[in-house]
C-alpha cells in the first residue's frame, strides 16, 4: 500500500470513529422494557381480536406506524378488519358511512363531520385506506357535548338526555370504578379541577369507545382502534371496559412515549402496554 492510499484509509477510519450513531426515529420495547421490534408487534397482531393503538396526538411517528400496521395487518394477517377511532364522535357515523360509500368528496366531509385540526395529515389516510379497501370505519367516541355535561354535573347529567341522545354512548347506567389507578391519578393531577366528575367524564369516553368497538366486532375479525395512549395505558380505560364485557377477548395494546434518549426505556413507561414505542422528544409535531 503506497503512502497516499494509507493516508486516505487512515482519514476514513478517523472520520467514522467520531461520527455519531444513526439517528433513530423510534424504538420498540416490550412490556418489560426490553428492546423489541415492529415485526414482533405485527406477529402478536396475528393473535389479537382487538388492537388498541395508543398515540400521542401530535406525534408523526405514531401516525405513520398506525397506517403501516393497519396496511400490513390487512395484507399479511387478516383481510377481515375494521377500523375505529377516538377522533370521531358517534353522531358522525352517518357522515362517515356516506363518505365511505363514495357519495361525496373530502371537502364536503370535513365540513359535515367534526374532524380534528390534524385530521388531513394524521387520520384521513386511515379513513381513505378504509374507502380504498371497502372496510368499515367506526366513530367510537361519545359526542364531546355529553362528556362535557358529565364533567359539569356528574352522572346526573344523563337524566337530561333523551333516548335518541343516549344512542351515541354506552348504555346507561354503566359500570364505573372510581378506584382504578388511572382515574385516581387523573383526579390527583387535575389538582381539584373537575373534582369527582373529571374521571367520570373520562370513564364515559372509555366505556363508550369499548361499547362501539364490541358492537362492530365479531369473532374472526381484527378491530384496530386508534386512541390517545391515556385511554388504554396500564391495561385500563378502554381495555378494562372491553374485558368487563368479554373476559375472553385477546387484546393487544400499544403505547407511544417521548424520551430524551430512546436507546433504553424509561422506568416510568415499563408495563404500560404490551408494546411501547419510544420516540425522541425533539420529534417534529404535526400540530
Amino acid at each position: 500500500m503506497n503512502f497516499t492510499k494509507f493516508l486516505v484509509l487512515l482519514s476514513a477510519v478517523f472520520l467514522f470513529s467520531f461520527c455519531p450513531d444513526d439517528k433513530e426515529a423510534y424504538q420498540v420495547f416490550d412490556d418489560l422494557g426490553k428492546k423489541s421490534s415492529y415485526k414482533k408487534i405485527l406477529k402478536k397482531a396475528e393473535e389479537a381480536d382487538i388492537i388498541l393503538f395508543g398515540e400521542l396526538h401530535n406525534n408523526p411517528i405514531t401516525h405513520w406506524l398506525q397506517f403501516e400496521l393497519t396496511k400490513d395487518i390487512f395484507e399479511q394477517v387478516n383481510e377481515n378488519i375494521a377500523l375505529g377511532a377516538e377522533m370521531f364522535e358517534a353522531d358522525d357515523q352517518l357522515v362517515i358511512n356516506e363518505y365511505l360509500g363514495g357519495h361525496y368528496n373530502y371537502d364536503i366531509f370535513k365540513k359535515e363531520a367534526k374532524v380534528w385540526p390534524n385530521n388531513e395529515t394524521d387520520y384521513q389516510p386511515l379513513l381513505d385506506f378504509a374507502v380504498a379497501n371497502q372496510l368499515s370505519f367506526i366513530a367510537t367516541n361519545v359526542p364531546r357535548r355529553y362528556a362535557n355535561m358529565v364533567y359539569k354535573e356528574g352522572f346526573k347529567a344523563f337524566n337530561h338526555l333523551t333516548d335518541d341522545a343516549k344512542k351515541y354512548m354506552v348504555p346507561i347506567p354503566f359500570i364505573y370504578d372510581e378506584k382504578l389507578p388511572g382515574y385516581v391519578e387523573m383526579k390527583k393531577m387535575a389538582g381539584g379541577h373537575g373534582g369527582d366528575n373529571l374521571p367520570k367524564s373520562q370513564a364515559l369516553k372509555d366505556a363508550t369507545m369499548a361499547h362501539f368497538i364490541l358492537k362492530n366486532w365479531v369473532k374472526g375479525k381484527t378491530f384496530i382502534h386508534y386512541n390517545g395512549s391515556y385511554h388504554s395505558n396500564n391495561f385500563e380505560g378502554i381495555m378494562w371496559y372491553l374485558k368487563q364485557a368479554n373476559p375472553d377477548l385477546k387484546i393487544l395494546t400499544i403505547n407511544t412515549v417521548e424520551q430524551k434518549k430512546i436507546d433504553e426505556l424509561d422506568k416510568e413507561h415499563e408495563s404500560t402496554a404490551h408494546f411501547i414505542i419510544a420516540t425522541p422528544e425533539s420529534m417534529t409535531k404535526t400540530h
